[in-house]
Parts: structure tokens; C-alpha cells; sequence
């Protein structure tokens, strides 16, 4: 048996009585009687709350109206607020306190017994045979002193909490003291357990039963707004961004965020969040004290090298290893309760914390560089073999082997991957920074069309211009079977149309002699060459070019690229009158496009614009104008990179504009087109449609009482009825409304269109595209 050190400051022989007053809360009144054995009174006190603490209101009040169970746990690594929570908690619930600072010392079970019933004798007083029994030395654990504590625990007439801070330093016997007790806790009371581990409690069977609330890492961290309520309270001037990519480092851990504002106060303005790294001796000595420090070389070697990874199986880390016993060591810092994130249910994957994982790579690069390059080989080594691609590709980078890491890029940026393109253009940006473009023309010419359809010309160019300049120097296999980096070169100066549909043409043609015919590159190569054929005025040689397009992007799952070989069609049958045809075409690209949403690209803008003119031409005004809208945001990303199509789909958001009477939206998109004719002049009929556009927004009439765009949306919908021989009343039936509301939006067209009467204002609306020209002629002629 232990006992407590003489001349402790920390020792109380005789702790004072309380007795609750008129309120709920508790006060000290002197003692009835010295106590017959001596306690800690620091490990008895609720902890203070600090001022400007944030408040964790929602868990507090969860805490407090949880009534039906009996035990609660809380569980997650050191700084994760649970001491914070629970005095929070105390000063909230009606109920009082008996509060327990749990150390190793109390793993002697009578020293861990008399702490707990002076802690509860606090709350209600205990018969004095209870604290005589706990006196002696000799007293027996399990017959006398535990069994009696117990059966006072259970007549208590006032409910209590009663809390066991850093209870997982309790095992053995103590454990099972804890466990006898809890058993004994009555109804409307609580015993709350708070621990980096869980504790060594019949935790399977109290769960089935109902009688457990268990409070995790995942609950226990900050939420976002209380993150945010941290930072500011620190007093940094830091933007929203930063302020928001400081909380999504620290995860909801309250120590590391506060550690990381302590960091950036220290090193002073202007802050800058990437400055808060492993290095931080405010994070490294944290780590060190409360978790570290007590492995084992052994244990903290497997701990840093594993640091490498962003996720971590047995299975890899045996492989990144060496070794074959990484399952017992995962287990091992599970239970230790470090910051070991599980990833799926059965907790075959994990990952460390951020800023614990950047504190391991730091310890990494000051004890053990030399492993550094090997360990990401054989990372590398395990991924490829299981075709995960991208995480093999980040560790061949980080071993510096520019040879592998474009192989692999190469290899999984294939058209037909589903990969969206922003992630492949950050795979490209990270290959950019560490090796050089020329001497890989297969990544350059990957990389021009990449940023070609992000809208991003300059690089377009710089990337085409690598490619160009390694070409005839690089020879090998690429992935997709070409011989040589040539065809992909070829294809890269095909879209940009830099030189002219001539050149295109020219370019395309290479290309596809080079190309195998299961290459997932023949899909873009067959559009570009409809597209060359359409530009220099063969639209039934492009329109066979497109449909073996579409036929070949469905065979290798490229989405994308059915969708402008349709889109194309689309323009080829509106063109030549074929607006049935037109119609089956632009909803089947709109439709594609729709379900394309999680990687928008500037391609699909053509496909919504297509969609957007076929809903205007059947009236479906409402339906038009957010195909609209989204053909607009889509073509956001299209510049003179991909001239073509960005003028192809200006055009068409031109003539829809026309079509609802907006001039001001119509000549923006007129502008837009005239410029990239200005920077790219060669680009076949292309001037012609821009020619045609323009001639008919100068023929567009002024509105002729400032309404801009004219028709509201229920007007939009009235017009295709107007042009029918139904009555007003049998048209408000079909909308839903009366015929006085028909009537009056009615007489609003004839004042917007300039005219006064029904066959006049369907005339008017017929010569503005508002409405079918058939519909109206025959409306006229009834």
C-alpha cells in the first residue's frame, strides 16, 4: 500500500464537510469530525475554468440531459479538452460534484477508495463505519471496504456526477473497484470517466444495455465555429483563409490549435500558417511530455518512419518496414491512445494526426534522413503493385525518381480515368517544381492540354513549348502503347489551333497515325479532327468525325469527351436547319454534361448552351435561362487555349441572349468572341458565325420602354399559348391561374413587343425567336 508524502502541501488529514444550501450549487462549512485517514485535497477539487475559455455549450447541455444512463466516457487523446469539459459541465448541472484527479498513485485500491469516499461524503454524509473501515490497514479490499462504499454509493438520496479524470491510468485491482462501483451508481446519477484509453470497464455489455454515453475523439473536438472562436480569442490578425486553414490542421484539437496560435504570436506579423510546422518547439515539446516520452526507441523508430504515409495498414507498414509485426504495433499505439485516426470500421486503416504526423517527419529528418529515400521506394513499390496510382505517384516524387513519377503520371491521367482535372493539373504542378518538363515530352504534352482546359493559356504554352523541345531527344512506350511521345505532341498543338485550322488539321492527322487503336488519347484526336474538318467547311466529313468520337469516348469511358463530340453534332444540325435532329442531340449532350458536374469542365459549356437554345426554342423558359446560367459559369474557364471551343460556345450563348431580347448580355458575349478572333484570327467558319451574330444584334430593336430583356418569366410562359386558339380562360387553366391574371399579362406582352392585339404580338415574337415561326404563321392564318 502507498501513502501519501509527509509535509505534502497537497495533504489534508481532516477535509472539511459541505452541505448544499438553498441553491443547487455546493459550499464549505466547517467540519463535523476529523476524518480517520488522510487524502489529496488537490485531486478532490473541480478544476477553474480560465477566462475566455470557449464554451462547449452543446456537449454540456448533452451531458446534462442524458438521465437513463449511468456511466459516461470520455476518450481522446491528451488535449482534447476533457478536463475542460467536465468542470464546464460541473458549474452548468444542477446536480453536485464528487470529483476525483485520477494518478498512479490511486492504483493502490484503498488509496483509491478513501479519495472516493471523502469525494462522495462531500456530497452526502457516509456512515462513519464506511470511513472507519477505509481507515485501516488491514481493511480488506473486497469483503469489507469496497463492498461498503458500494452499498453507500447505491442509498444515496441525492443524485450525483461523479467524475474520474484520467482514469486509464487505473488498472489491476483499481480497475475493478472502479468497475464494482459503477455497478452501484442509482438512477438520475452518473459516473463519468475521462482518459486517453478507454477504461478497463465491461464497456460491450453497459453498451448493448443502454447504460453508456460515449463521448470520442470525433465528439470531443472543436467544432469549426469554436475552432474559429479560439483563433480570434488568441488576438491574430489573421484572414478568413488563414484562420481557416489553421483549424483544419489542428482537427478539432484544442491544444494544437492554441499551441499554433502561441507559434505564430511568437514569430509576429505578418503570419503566415505554413510557418507552423513540426519544427515548432511549442508542438515538439508538447508531443514529447505527454506521449513520447515514454516509448520505446523501438516503438518511436516504427512511429517516425511510418510517418511517410498518409494512411497506414499493417499490411504497408510491414512492406515499408521490413518487418512483419507492424499489426501488433498499430494495436499497441491505438491503445496507447495517440493520435491514430481510424479510417474505416474494422480499423484496418488509420492516419496520424496532421500536426502530429508533421511532428514524426520532423523527428524523421533530424534522427533518421538516410532512411528517407527508401522508405518512400518501397511505399511506392506496395501502391503500384495495387494499382493505386496517385499514392504511389506522391511517394516516386518524393524518392526524386522523375523517370518513375512520369511513367506513373502518365499512366493514370488517361483519358477515361474519371480523375478530375484539377487534381491531375496538381499532380502536374508538383511534377513541374522537381524535375524538368523537356526531358519528358510525354508529361509536357499531357500537361498543355491539361492547362489548355483549366483556361490557362500562358502555361498551355510553356507546357506545349517543353514538350516540343524533348520530343525528338525521348523516345520510349507511353502507357497508352504510342511508340513515342510524338502523336501526344502532336495532339497538344492540335487543340490549341495556335497556327491555324490548317495546321490543326495537319497535327490531327499525325496524331492519329501515331496512336494505337486502343489508345484512350483517339477519342480527343477524332473530335479535333471533326473539329478541323467542321472549321474549314466539310460538316459531313466532321459530323462521321464526331460520331466515331462518341462511339470510341464510350468504349473507353470518356465522359467528357462524348459530350463535345455531341455538343459538335448539336452545332452541324442546327446549322443545317435539322432541328429535329438538333433537339435529340442537345438534350442528350445537356443531359451528359448534368451528370459531368463533379468535374465541370469548360467543355460542357457548349453541351448546356445547346440545351439551353433547344428549351427557348419550345418555350421552356425557366428550364433555358439555368441551362444558361450554367453554360455561362462553364465558360468561364475557356480562353484562347482552346480557341475553338470557346468561341463555338460564346456564339451559342450569343444567339440564346437574342433569343430572350438581351442585348447587353449578347454583345458581352460578342466581345469576348471578337477578342479571341483578335488573338487567334485563323479559325475557319468560325469568323463567318461571329460575322452572323453580330448582324443580327444590330438588327436587334431597341426596347422601346427601357425594359432590357423585356418578358418576366410568367410572360416567357404565356407566349408559346398565345400562339394557339385557346381562350384566355382555357390557357389559365392550363397554368393554373385565372383568366383576369392571363388577361393582364397578356395585355403586358402586347405593351412590351410594341403591338396591340394577340396575332400581331405572336408575329413580333415569332421575328425575335420568342416562339415557334410556324406556330405563328398558323395562328395568323386561322
Amino acid at each position: 500500500m502507498s501513502h501519501p508524502l509527509p509535509g505534502s502541501p497537497d495533504l489534508l488529514v481532516a477535509p472539511r464537510r459541505r452541505k448544499r444550501n438553498a441553491g443547487s450549487r455546493l459550499e464549505a462549512v466547517a467540519p463535523a469530525a476529523p476524518r480517520p485517514f488522510a487524502v489529496f485535497e488537490s485531486k478532490l477539487r473541480i478544476p477553474a475554468l480560465r477566462p475566455g475559455i470557449v464554451s462547449r455549450a452543446g456537449l454540456v447541455n448533452r451531458l446534462r440531459a442524458e438521465r437513463a444512463v449511468r456511466l459516461a466516457t470520455l476518450v481522446a487523446p491528451a488535449g482534447y479538452g476533457k478536463t475542460t469539459l467536465l468542470a464546464q459541465w460541473a458549474a452548468r448541472d444542477e446536480r453536485p460534484f464528487a470529483w476525483l484527479s485520477v494518478d498512479t498513485r490511486d492504483n493502490d485500491p484503498l488509496v483509491l477508495l478513501r479519495h472516493l469516499a471523502t469525494a462522495f461524503d462531500s456530497i452526502e454524509p457516509l456512515d462513519s463505519s464506511v470511513l472507519d473501515t477505509l481507515a485501516r490497514p488491514d481493511a480488506s479490499v473486497w469483503t469489507d471496504a469496497s463492498p461498503r462504499l458500494a452499498a453507500a454509493i447505491a442509498s444515496c438520496g441525492t443524485p450525483f456526477v461523479a467524475v474520474l479524470d484520467g482514469a486509464d491510468a487505473l488498472d489491476g485491482d483499481a480497475a475493478d473497484v472502479v468497475a464494482a462501483l459503477a455497478d452501484a451508481v442509482p438512477d438520475g446519477s452518473m459516473l463519468a470517466l475521462a482518459g486517453r484509453t478507454a477504461p478497463a470497464l465491461p464497456i460491450a455489455r453497459l453498451r448493448a444495455a443502454a447504460r453508456l454515453l460515449e463521448l470520442g475523439t470525433e465528439e470531443l473536438a472543436l467544432s469549426r465555429r469554436e475552432s474559429l472562436l479560439l483563433v480570434r480569442a488568441a488576438g491574430l490578425d489573421l484572414d478568413d483563409d488563414d484562420a481557416s486553414e489553421l483549424v483544419a490542421r489542428a482537427e478539432g484539437w484544442a491544444a494544437g490549435l492554441y499551441l499554433a496560435t502561441l507559434a505564430l504570436d511568437e514569430l509576429g506579423p505578418p503570419y503566415d500558417v505554413a510557418d507552423v510546422s513540426g519544427a515548432d518547439s511549442y508542438l515538439v515539446d508538447y508531443f514529447w511530455s505527454e506521449c513520447l516520452s515514454q516509448f520505446a526507441p523501438e516503438r518511436l523508430a516504427f512511429l517516425r518512419r511510418t510517418s511517410v504515409l498518409e494512411r497506414l495498414s499493417a499490411e504497408l507498414c510491414d512492406a515499408l518496414l521490413e518487418r512483419d509485426d507492424s499489426a501488433s504495433e498499430l494495436t499497441a499505439v491505438r491503445r496507447a491512445g495517440l493520435f491514430l485516426v481510424p479510417l474505416d470500421r474494422h480499423e484496418g486503416w488509420y492516419r496520424y494526426h496532421r500536426l502530429f504526423r508533421d511532428v514524426l517527419a520532423h523527428e524523421l529528418v533530424q534522427h533518421e534522413s538516410a532512411q528517407i529515400p527508401g522508405l518512400h521506394r518501397r511505399a511506392a513499390d506496395w501502391f503500384e503493385a495495387r494499382d493505386d496510382g496517385e499514392s504511389a505517384l506522391r511517394h516516386a516524387q518524393a524518392t526524386g525518381d522523375a523517370p518513375r513519377a512520369a511513367r506513373i503520371l502518365t499512366t493514370i491521367a488517361l483519358p477515361g480515368s474519371g480523375t478530375p482535372i484539377e487534381t491531375v493539373g496538381a499532380w502536374l504542378e508538383r511534377f513541374d517544381r522537381a524535375a524538368s518538363l523537356d526531358a519528358h515530352p510525354a508529361v509536357a504534352a499531357l500537361g498543355t492540354l491539361v492547362q489548355a482546359q483549366r483556361g490557362r493559356p500562358a502555361e498551355a504554352e510553356r507546357w506545349l513549348a517543353a514538350a516540343e523541345g524533348g520530343r525528338r531527344r525521348v523516345r520510349g512506350v507511353l502507357p497508352d502503347g504510342s511508340r513515342s511521345a510524338r502523336p501526344w505532341v502532336a495532339l497538344a498543338r492540335a487543340a490549341t489551333c495556335a497556327e491555324g485550322v490548317e495546321r490543326m488539321a495537319k497535327d490531327v492527322a499525325d496524331a492519329l497515325v501515331g496512336l494505337p487503336a486502343g489508345s484512350p488519347w483517339r477519342p480527343t484526336a477524332l473530335v479535333l479532327q471533326g473539329v478541323a474538318r467542321a472549321l474549314g467547311g466539310d460538316p459531313e466529313a466532321a459530323d462521321a468525325s464526331f460520331v466515331a468520337a462518341a462511339e470510341a469516348a464510350d468504349r473507353t469511358g470518356d465522359a467528357h469527351v462524348r459530350v463535345v463530340a455531341i455538343a459538335q453534332r448539336w452545332l452541324l444540325a442546327a446549322a443545317a436547319g435539322d432541328f429535329p435532329a438538333a433537339d435529340r442531340l442537345a438534350l442528350e449532350a445537356g443531359e451528359l454534361a448534368m451528370a459531368g458536374t463533379a468535374d465541370e469542365r469548360g467543355g460542357y459549356a457548349l453541351a448546356r448552351a445547346a440545351a439551353a437554345r433547344t428549351c427557348l426554342r419550345h418555350g421552356r423558359w425557366d428550364d433555358a435561362r439555368h441551362e444558361l446560367a450554367a453554360a455561362e459559369r462553364l465558360a468561364g474557364s475557356l480562353t484562347e487555349a482552346l480557341p475553338w471551343l470557346a468561341v463555338q460556345s460564346r456564339a451559342a450563348l450569343g444567339a440564346a441572349c437574342l433569343t430572350l431580347r438581351d442585348r447587353e448580355g449578347a454583345g458581352a458575349q460578342l466581345a469576348e468572341c471578337a477578342r479571341m478572333l483578335a488573338l487567334r484570327p485563323d479559325l475557319g467558319t468560325l469568323t463567318r458565325d461571329v460575322e452572323e451574330l453580330r448582324r443580327q444584334l444590330d438588327e436587334l430593336p431597341a426596347a422601346r420602354d427601357g425594359h432590357g430583356a423585356g418578358l418576366t418569366g410568367a410572360e416567357l410562359r404565356l407566349l408559346p399559348l398565345l400562339a394557339t386558339h385557346l381562350s384566355f380562360r382555357e390557357i389559365g387553366e392550363r397554368l393554373y391561374v385565372s383568366r383576369n391574371t392571363i388577361k393582364t399579362q397578356a395585355i403586358s406582352v402586347y405593351r412590351k413587343l410594341g403591338v396591340s392585339s394577340r396575332s400581331a404580338a405572336i408575329a413580333r415574337a415569332a421575328e425575335l425567336g420568342l416562339v415557334d415561326a410556324v406556330a405563328a404563321d398558323f395562328t395568323r392564318r386561322g
